[in-house]
């Protein structure tokens, strides 16, 4: 058993951090997201069939997953805040540069490097939030959080597929790579308060990597990570061209739908920050909370992908909405377990090693809808897919995570 920890943080706002945080997630999922929204457009000028595009979609998970681990240990290393700020400004970079490739060679390496700036964004958030915001207003801040990354495809899709189908795609990549670097101007000032809180603590307080591998809720959390977010690209990736090929909705249409359902996915994240720290405040387990939603959505993820296959098209972007908002009501749970279960001094390789596991679905969800699509000309193995993946969220989140409480770290796990 390890000896009493003590932290003391400097004295930070945490409604601004967690505004800011917001406000990056939001603005690195319409980063991330822009290349889906413009898919017509950049098949048609560069000539791409859907498994080229599917490999381009995938490149930016190659570079975001491999850095993923490395980045939670800067975190801890070097401090969260400088580690966010030069992620930020190399996805910005990325995003502003792609606006001028001219062949699929030059979109891959920009996309290797917005997956690297990106890469630090949640390990850095997580991080923070443990730190400096206190535990019982924690499910509020993650729903904050899960609203920024929820609604950025939102924006993305409905204000970049408008400008996109008015001045093409490229200036539209310029036009948010250069406002996404503007966001670096607040964090600078904020950031000065968010030097390294004072510890006073055992050479061996944080735990050691191999003890935190030992740790059978990690490995939950990110099997159940791995399967939402492999519906999730699936939809973010590929929904774009599916209205617009298969259910043949214009530009304009296919952005208002998507960004009506990302908007409904963004409310319900906030809802269900806001619904969680309400139980927790009474009293109420917090496990049952965050393992019941969970489970639950991936459970009604399974009918809401069979409908979007099968059903005529109102049934199918009925489905489309139904699965935006289970996905909203368990988004906040995803990193706030996590963070719970971590603590300050391990949240940062926690979720290093979570969002590595759960991202590894962002190479393969748009690689293999990609193939699949092309070699059968339809999108029916896509979607069975996709539902068959929620078999292992269920898994992950009811079955193999434990009690979602602080690790005593230095005492052996039992689930290892």
């Amino acid at each position: 058993m390890l000896a009493e920890k003590k932290l003391t943080a400097p004295a930070v706002s945490p409604r601004y951090l967690v505004f800011l945080l917001a406000l990056a997630l939001l603005i690195s999922y319409v980063d991330r997201g822009n290349l889906a929204t413009a898919a017509p457009l950049i098949k048609s000028e560069l000539g791409l069939d859907e498994a080229q595009y599917g490999l381009l979609a995938s490149a930016f998970y190659w570079t975001y997953v491999a850095f993923m681990v490395p980045v939670g240990w800067a975190t801890e290393r070097f401090g969260a805040h400088r580690v966010l700020a030069i992620g930020v400004f190399l996805w910005s970079v990325a995003t502003l540069l792609t606006g001028f490739a001219g062949s699929i060679l030059a979109l891959l390496l920009l996309r290797l490097l917005l997956g690297a700036g990106e890469s630090a964004v949640f390990p850095t958030s997580s991080s923070l939030i443990s730190t400096y915001v206190p535990e019982q207003q924690r499910g509020t801040a993650n729903g904050a959080i899960s609203f920024g990354y929820l609604v950025g495809p939102a924006i993305g899709t409905f204000i970049g597929g408008l400008l996109m189908a008015q001045w093409g795609w490229r200036p539209v990549f310029i036009l948010f790579g250069a406002l996404s670097l503007v966001w670096l101007l607040p964090w600078f000032r904020f950031s000065r308060q968010l030097k390294v809180a004072a510890v006073t603590k055992l050479a061996s307080a944080a735990p050691g990597f191999r003890e935190l591998l030992a740790q059978r809720g990690l490995w939950g959390t990110s099997l159940g990570h791995f399967a939402g977010n492999y519906n999730w690209y699936f939809i973010l990736s590929f929904m774009p061209l599916y209205l617009v090929d298969v259910r043949e909705f214009s530009m304009e249409g296919m952005a208002w739908v998507l960004s009506s359902a990302y908007v409904v996915n963004a409310v319900c994240a906030m809802a269900s920050g806001w619904f969680t720290d309400r139980w927790v405040r009474s009293g109420r387990s917090a496990s049952t909370i965050y393992k019941g939603s969970m489970v639950l959505s991936h459970a009604v993820s399974i009918g809401a992908m069979a409908g979007m296959m099968v059903l005529p098209v109102k049934g199918a972007i009925a489905c489309l909405f139904l699965y935006e908002i289970f996905l909203g009501f368990c988004s906040p749970a995803t990193f706030a377990i996590g963070q719970t279960m971590a603590g300050p001094h391990a949240t940062g390789r926690w979720i290093g090693v979570q969002n590595f596991c759960g991202n590894v679905a962002g190479i393969l969800a748009p690689a293999i809808t990609g193939l699949l699509v092309a070699a059968t000309g339809n999108y029916t193995l896509a979607f069975l897919l996709a539902c068959a993946v929620n078999v292992l969220g269920i898994l992950g989140w009811g079955i193999i995570l434990p009690k979602v409480q602080l690790v005593q770290w230095g005492e052996p796990s039992r689930g290892s």
